[in-house]
């Protein structure tokens, strides 16, 4: 049994396009470098429909958070684990809202494998985002949940890709930004356009 039962972690994974190749030229990555996301399914009780890494909750035979990481990946993307090289972990970040303090697992998709939809109650897509789209000023922008008097403004990275126009939000986004931000990969972006959340 994990020490926290509200411990769990995600797999930010990192791999090269077989196809679509981002057709924005980003002065820090290639063309082809891509990340591996899911919608989550627009029945789920919490988040739905969300863009997000694969992950989850750890399990009580999980190897820590990494063995999370991958474990869900697998189960809700069909991720291979045998082509999948893991750099490391970032430091655990807490989620307020849930109180889940959740561990960012790093990997490099050695040899890609098939990936996809494993159960439609969980996942409504899986896909792979190039990275270059995302750090693309024009795919970039803030969304804003106004509530009782406060608002909440946070990254946003629009994906169009042929599963569909996907808004990353939230706590992905706000990984996504973080990381590429402290990898010196982010390109001056709209801090004041607004993303309308779905």
């Amino acid at each position: 049994m994990p020490a926290d039962p509200r411990a769990a972690a995600v797999l930010i994974l990192f791999g090269v396009l077989d196809d679509l190749p981002s057709d924005h030229v980003a002065s820090a990555v290639s063309r082809d470098l891509d990340v591996l996301l899911l919608a989550r399914a627009t029945t789920l009780r919490s988040h739905p429909g969300q863009v997000a890494f694969p992950g989850g909750r750890l399990d009580p035979g999980d190897d820590g958070p990494t063995g999370a990481a991958l474990r869900e990946a697998r189960e809700e993307t069909g991720l291979d684990l045998a082509g999948v090289d893991v750099l490391g972990a970032l430091d655990p970040v807490p989620l307020e809202y849930s109180g889940h303090v959740v561990t960012p697992v790093l990997g490099w998709w050695r040899h890609p494998s098939a990936v996809g939809v494993v159960d439609e109650a969980e996942s409504a897509a899986v896909f792979r985002a190039p990275v270059a789209d995302l750090l693309d000023p024009a795919h970039r922008g803030v969304t804003v949940i106004r509530r009782d008097g406060r608002e909440w403004r946070g990254p946003g990275f629009v994906v169009d890709h042929p599963t569909g126009v996907h808004l990353v939000w939230g706590f992905t986004a706000v990984l996504l930004d973080g990381l590429f931000t402290r990898l010196g990969w982010t390109e001056p972006w709209d801090r004041t356009r607004e993303l309308p959340i779905p």
